[in-house]
C-alpha cells in the first residue's frame, strides 16, 4: 500500500475555522458596534447546510433501513437506540442536578434584579412550544409529506423516511431501483455539503464576532459562577461518562474528539449542532459504523439525545431557584427532572431549543416547584455563551452513541474504527462511502472480535 501523504496544515478545514474564530474574537472586541451586526454570516452558513439536511437524512435512512432487508432487525435497532438515548439523557439530567446543588452558583455574587420585560419574549415562545406526552406525539407526525421537509422538523423527516423505508423494503426486487436512486441522490447531497463547507470559516467568524461584539464581558462577569459550573459539568460528562462508555466499547474518547475536531470547531463558531449533521453522518460511516445504524441514530439523536441541553435544563432551573431565594425539595427536583426528560424531546426542533425548553418546563411546573418562570430573565443574557457548550456536548454524545449502538448491533468494523481514529487525516470524509481506500483490503473483512 502506498503511504498517503499528510496534507499541509493550511489545507485542513479546522485550521481556517480556528483562524476565523480568533479573528472573530479580535473584531468583536475591537469593533463591537460593527461586529454585533455580523450574525447574518453565521445564519447564512447554517441556512445553507439546512437546505440539504432534510433530503440527506431522508435518503440515508431509507437506504440504510431498506438495505437491512429485515423489519425485525430494524425494530431491534430502533429499540436499542431509544434505550441508549434515554439512559444517557437521564444521566445528563442527574449530573446537572447534582453539580448545581453542590456548587450552588445562584448563591454566589450579588443579587441579580429581575427584568420581566426581558423574559417575556422567551416565555411567549415557550407557551407555543408543544410539550408533554400529547404534544410530543403530535410533533412526530407532519401535516403533509412535503411539510416534513419544508418546516425543518428533523424528527418528522425521520418518521416519513422510516415509513418509506418499510414500504420500499417490502417491495422486494422492485424496491432495489428505488434504493439505488436514493443512494445516488444521497451522494449528490454530500457533494453539495462539500461545497457549502468552504463557507464554514465565514460562518464561524460571523458567529463569534457577533457574540463578543453584542454581549462583551459584562454579562459574563455577572454570571461567571453559572457559566463556569455549566462548562465544567459538560467536560465532566464528556470525559468521565462518555469516556467510560467509549472505553467499554473499545475506543478512546480523546482519539474520537481528535477525529471530529473539524465539526467541533464549526459548532463552536456557529453555536449550531445542525451545521455539522451531514458531516457527522459521513464521519461515523467512515469510522466503520454500518450505514443503517448511522442513518437512524444520528438524526434520532438530534431530537432524543441532547445531553448538553439536558445538563443545561436542570442547572438553569435550580440556579434560578437559588438566585431568587427559593428552596426546592429533593422530591420536587426529581419530579422536575422527570418532566424535563420528556420536555427535552417534546420541544425538539424549536428555535433556541435549550432556552425555550427551559422556559416551557418552568412555566408548566411553576405551581409545583415554586421556581418563578419569569426568572428565565436571569440567564437570557448568557444563553448565547452557553449554547456553544450545549451544542458541542450534543454532537459528541451523538457521535459516541452511534459507535456504541453500532457495536451493540454487531454492525461496527472495529478494525476500521481503530485505523481511522489512529489516522484521522488519512480519509476524506466529506463524502460517504470512502471505505475502499481507508483500510488495506486484507484488513477490511477482519472479524469483530471480542473486546
Amino acid at each position: 500500500m502506498v503511504e498517503q501523504r499528510r496534507k499541509p496544515l493550511y489545507k485542513h478545514l479546522y485550521f481556517w475555522v480556528l483562524v476565523s474564530i480568533v479573528l472573530g474574537v479580535v473584531v468583536g472586541y475591537a469593533f463591537p458596534a460593527q461586529a454585533s451586526g455580523m450574525k447574518w454570516l453565521a445564519d447564512l452558513f447554517v441556512n445553507l447546510v439546512k437546505v440539504v439536511i432534510a433530503p440527506t437524512i431522508f435518503c440515508t435512512v431509507v437506504v440504510g433501513i431498506a438495505g437491512l432487508g429485515n423489519l425485525a432487525k430494524a425494530g431491534g435497532l430502533a429499540l436499542r437506540t431509544i434505550l441508549y438515548f434515554t439512559a444517557m439523557t437521564t444521566v445528563a439530567l442527574v449530573i446537572g442536578l447534582v453539580v448545581v446543588n453542590v456548587v450552588a452558583p445562584g448563591h454566589h455574587g450579588p443579587p441579580i434584579p429581575l427584568d420581566d420585560s426581558v423574559a417575556q419574549k422567551t416565555l411567549t415562545e415557550a407557551k407555543t412550544a408543544e410539550t408533554g406526552v400529547t404534544g410530543f406525539i403530535l410533533s412526530l407526525v407532519p401535516k403533509s409529506f412535503v411539510s416534513a421537509f419544508t418546516d425543518g422538523q428533523l424528527i418528522q423527516v425521520l418518521v416519513v423516511a422510516v415509513l418509506v423505508a418499510i414500504a420500499v423494503g417490502s417491495m422486494g426486487a422492485r424496491g432495489a431501483s428505488v434504493v439505488a436512486a436514493l443512494d445516488t441522490v444521497s451522494k449528490v447531497m454530500f457533494g453539495v455539503i462539500r461545497i457549502v463547507m468552504y463557507a464554514a470559516p465565514i460562518g464561524a467568524f460571523g458567529g463569534i464576532a457577533y457574540t463578543i461584539g453584542k454581549f462583551g464581558g459584562t454579562v459574563l462577569g455577572k454570571l461567571a459562577w453559572l457559566m463556569g459550573s455549566f462548562y465544567a459539568t459538560c467536560l465532566l460528562f464528556v470525559f468521565v461518562v462518555l469516556g467510560a462508555v467509549a472505553w467499554y466499547s473499545g475506543f478512546s474518547i480523546l482519539r474520537f474528539l481528535r477525529y471530529i475536531k473539524d465539526e467541533l470547531l464549526i459548532v463552536l463558531g456557529t453555536s449550531s449542532s445542525e451545521s455539522v449533521l451531514p458531516r457527522m453522518i459521513a464521519k461515523m460511516e467512515a469510522a466503520g459504523a454500518d450505514r443503517s445504524v448511522v442513518g437512524l441514530t444520528i438524526p434520532t439523536g438530534y431530537s432524543f439525545n441532547l445531553d448538553g441541553t439536558c445538563i443545561y435544563l436542570t442547572m438553569g432551573a435550580i440556579f434560578i431557584a437559588q438566585a431568587t431565594g427559593h428552596d426546592v425539595s429533593l422530591g420536587t427536583q426529581i419530579g422536575l427532572l422527570l418532566f424535563m426528560l420528556l420536555a427535552s424531546k417534546g420541544a425538539a426542533g424549536v428555535t433556541g431549543a435549550g432556552l425555550v425548553t427551559l422556559a416551557a418546563s418552568l412555566t408548566a411546573f411553576e405551581a409545583n416547584s415554586a421556581i418563578p418562570a419569569v426568572g428565565i430573565a436571569l440567564i437570557v443574557g448568557i444563553d448565547r455563551f452557553m449554547s456553544e457548550a450545549r451544542a458541542i456536548t450534543n454532537v459528541i454524545g451523538n457521535g459516541v452513541g452511534t459507535l456504541v449502538i453500532a457495536r451493540w448491533q454487531n454492525q461496527l468494523d472495529r478494525t476500521r474504527l481503530a485505523h481511522v481514529l489512529a489516522n484521522p487525516g488519512s480519509v476524506d470524509v466529506d463524502l460517504p462511502a470512502p471505505r475502499e481506500s481507508a483500510v488495506p483490503p486484507e484488513r477490511e473483512a477482519a472479524p469483530d472480535a471480542a473486546r
